[in-house]
């Protein structure tokens, strides 16, 4: 971790909520808007959120499992994200949510109207907002965590 936290305290409430008053709990408030309030289905969200933390490489968010009413996706299924272009795991939604996070966070400029025409068939434009909303959220704070250090400092609610 390149940041010096307090003894005693911890990492990712130390720099989301203390270091930086007027920007650390508006991001943190994003960061936990996206699970709250999704209207995304378990596993197009995983399958899109477990791609971005693949791309940034976050410990954390690679050992992170979405839980809703009880239910977490197979153990299998982040294999199967890295696989998304084959695998038989995925239905159409769920591998558009895969492949949409990839060309988000790695070739956005990319995106042509092949791939939105697919998305259309797929997601309704509201949809589509609510992803690329996730889609920056875990972006952004997956690498602000990963390149601070911080994705190696925090403990799963689990206490993995």
């Amino acid at each position: 971790m390149i940041i010096d936290v307090p003894e005693g305290k911890d990492p990712i409430a130390y720099v989301w909520g203390e270091m930086v008053h007027g920007i650390g709990p508006a991001a943190a408030g994003l960061s936990l808007a996206v699970y709250e309030h999704t209207t995304l289905g378990l596993r197009e969200f995983e399958a899109a959120r477990l791609r971005i933390a693949q791309i940034n490489g976050c410990v954390f968010c690679l050992d992170w499992r979405t839980e809703r009413d009880g239910e977490k996706v197979e153990e299998s299924f982040a294999e199967a994200v890295e696989e998304w272009r084959t695998t038989g795991a995925f239905d159409d939604r769920t591998r558009l949510a895969a492949e949409y996070a990839e060309r988000y966070a790695i070739d956005h400029h990319g995106i042509d109207q092949d791939f939105w025409d697919r998305m259309s068939a797929h997601y309704t434009d509201a949809e589509i907002v609510e992803l690329s909303m996730c889609l920056g959220s875990w972006l952004a704070f997956g690498r602000l965590n990963h390149v601070l250090g911080l994705d190696s400092a925090c403990v799963l609610p689990s206490g993995r």
